[in-house]
């Protein structure tokens, strides 16, 4: 048996050879199977045949449901009544096809099908639908013709991704200071500018995908191939992935095939009278934490449904990656729930689901065919050996995964420790703790972390004194710690991470309070649930400066490019809770003790002089200013060995680069 790299890179997966060698053999002949005598981007190609589409003299629609008995497609054009006329074909075992005269649908009709089936009916929105609007009044959801005079017209071509990722997560409705859902177009404006002025090199869209309930954030998807009406329309996006490229920032969509909403007039669920159309039979159906669908990865129907949404989401709106949500959930029957992942027999245990790991290997392949330069990232909290290994290797062949666990190192150490107790052996062993044969995205806190029910860092630091003591003619001990370790974290976040960085929209200056959706339990407000952005602007207050320190960040890592270059330590100091590290020509310095600062902290390294290029303490970014920026830093020889002296303020992060 050949041994695949995978195995070879890593030793302790050698028990469990036989069993990634049947993943591999499952995914080679899953594809076979698939694809037949075809190409994969061929299977993927639903979205161009299912659905409403227009032709010179006429509309075809077409739409998968064996199990119905008939199907009739309703509208503005027959006043909602169910017709003759319009009573669509079956023409195979799972087909069903109507052709409708071209002058009987217009630009922005609205329609559904009443599918029938034995004991029942019901209204449904077409699976392929790439259109859903939600009536003000009634708050029914109703597929939308989508065909305007003149199609959007691209000014911009591909950018080339980054090779180190520099996300900056989003959310468009929320993206608005006014109290309400925003637009794209309203993001396009007033957001692109910001991300653009900050640094960051890809965005991360949340929400894309039509999901009934806004307050689910985008995760209980009903309609997979329509943008959320709700932020504007298909066009408008376009236009603002458009712009996006114009200043050379990349556009990652969050898709969502890990469940789907469990809703059945708006949804997949009993599409046809069936519970299992798209989804696994009886309670392996079902998620019951989430209240939704799972797929049933293993039917080669489901399979063609997902790569087509992948393939339309990337050539229809030129996305430049994917992140792919819940892929713990989709990988174990279980899905994750309460399993401590500790040793390597947890992931080739039985729970697996093969199906969902074939799938995703598929979709990674499929994607990569299509566009070499496509960004694929994996959320996965059990940290799944092979996951963004490379298929040659043995992998799934996701790009990177989101390194989920240093998020949860910093929650964990500001919560359960005293600052005197942050020992920097553990910081620095949690935040370099990744497989060296995967690429990983790091971040201090995801729009997870600022979800209502938990708290941001910055909120953990400085709680109810944010809402008295942020300006900048108060002077408050609370503010001043928390101001400086939102720095040191975010800093030694990012100088760790393995291949790239994400923030979410408005942690980078500390944005206040928690995101909470309107709902019934806040009286459907959208107070928090929005970014208050005039405070960043405010110059009386202080989150300018965390800001401002966030984009000398993002400069940093963008010119020194030092994600090319492994962490190495110089100095792991857990009593005085100093650590120092270097990439390439970049050394790293944190002091997270509270209380005592060292003059002339001695550390080896290489011979010349050495210039501070970010410095936490600096007045620009509300530090006290207590190191000279200016001074080049000579080595000095002690016994053969060649030693730099700095001064190391408590509660204080600096860069240095060799100069000379």
């Amino acid at each position: 048996m050949n041994i695949p790299n995978l195995i070879k890179n890593d030793s302790g997966l050698a028990p469990y050879a036989s069993v990634i060698a049947e993943r591999i053999k499952k995914i080679i002949l899953k594809e076979k199977d698939l694809c037949g005598d075809n190409y994969l981007e061929n299977v993927a190609n639903g979205h161009l045949y299912y659905g409403l589409h227009k032709y010179p003299d006429c509309w075809f629609f077409r739409e998968k449901a064996p199990f119905a008995k008939a199907i009739y497609f309703v509208g503005d054009f027959s006043g909602w009544k169910t017709s003759e006329k319009y009573r669509m074909n079956r023409i195979n075992q799972w087909d069903w096809e109507l052709k409708i005269p071209a002058h009987v649908l217009k630009h922005g009709d609205l329609y559904k099908l009443i599918i029938k089936w034995d004991g029942g009916e019901g209204e449904r929105i077409p699976a392929y639908c790439r259109r859903v609007v939600q009536d003000t009044d009634t708050k029914i959801f109703s597929a939308q013709v989508w065909e305007p005079p003149t199609k959007y017209q691209w000014k911009h071509t591909h950018i080339k991704t980054p090779d180190y990722p520099l996300i900056y997560e989003a959310h468009t409705g929320m993206s608005s200071e006014e109290e309400k859902v925003a637009t794209f177009d309203e993001f396009r404006k007033n957001v692109l500018p910001r991300i653009a002025d900050a640094g960051y090199n890809m965005i991360q869209l949340m929400a894309i995908q039509e999901h009934p309930y806004y307050g689910s954030f985008g995760y209980q998807v009903s309609s997979f191939f329509a943008p959320s009406s709700r932020f504007g329309n298909p066009d408008q996006l376009k236009q603002l992935i458009d712009e996006a490229h114009g200043l050379n920032i990349g556009v990652i969509m969050d898709i969502v095939h890990s469940h789907s909403v469990s809703n059945e007039q708006e949804g997949l669920s009993r599409f046809d009278g069936t519970t299992d159309l798209y989804f696994y039979q009886g309670e392996k159906g079902f998620h019951s934490l989430w209240n939704s669908r799972c797929f049933d990865y293993g039917k080669n129907t489901v399979l063609a449904f997902l790569l087509s949404n992948c393939k339309y989401w990337l050539e229809e709106f030129r996305f430049d990656g994917f992140r792919f949500d819940g892929v713990t959930s989709m990988m174990y029957y279980d899905h994750g729930l309460g399993r401590n992942f500790t040793d390597y027999s947890c992931y080739f245990d039985g729970t697996q689901d093969d199906n969902a790991i074939v799938y995703l290997a598929l979709a990674n392949k499929l994607l990569h065919k299509l566009n070499p330069d496509v960004v694929t990232i994996a959320e996965d909290v059990s940290g799944m050996p092979g996951l963004a290994a490379p298929h040659a290797d043995g992998g799934i062949g996701f790009d990177y995964r989101m390194a989920m666990g240093v998020a949860d190192f910093w929650i964990k150490t500001i919560v359960e420790k005293p600052d005197e107790m942050w020992n920097t052996g553990d910081i620095y062993y949690e935040l370099c703790r990744k497989r060296k044969d995967e690429k990983t995205i790091s971040y201090a806190e995801s729009h997870d972390q600022a979800m209502v029910g938990d708290k941001t860092i910055i909120f953990r630091l400085v709680d109810s004194e944010m809402y008295y003591s942020m300006n900048v003619f108060c002077e408050n001990l609370v503010i001043d710690r928390g101001i400086a370790l939102h720095k040191i974290i975010r800093l030694a976040s990012i100088a760790t991470a393995g291949n790239g960085y994400l923030n979410f929209m408005g942690n980078e200056f500390g944005h206040p309070e928690w995101i909470d959706f309107p709902r019934e339990g806040n009286k459907w407000s959208y107070k928090y649930s929005r970014r208050q952005w005039s405070l960043r602007d405010d110059t009386n207050l202080r989150y300018r400066f965390l800001a401002e320190f966030d984009k000398a960040m993002i400069a940093l890592a963008r010119q020194e490019n030092f994600f090319q270059y492994e962490p190495f330590a110089l100095s792991i100091n857990n009593e005085a809770q100093v650590l120092i590290f270097k990439r390439g020509d970049t050394v790293f310095f944190f002091n997270f003790n509270p209380n005592e600062s060292f003059t002339d902290y001695a550390i080896e390294i290489d011979r010349g002089y050495y210039k501070i290029i970010l410095n936490s303490d600096s007045p620009a970014f509300n530090g006290f200013d207590r190191i000279d920026d200016s001074y080049p830093y000579p080595t000095h020889v002690y016994r053969k060995q060649h030693l730099l002296k700095v001064y190391i303020p408590s509660r204080t992060a600096f860069v240095m680069k060799k100069i000379e």
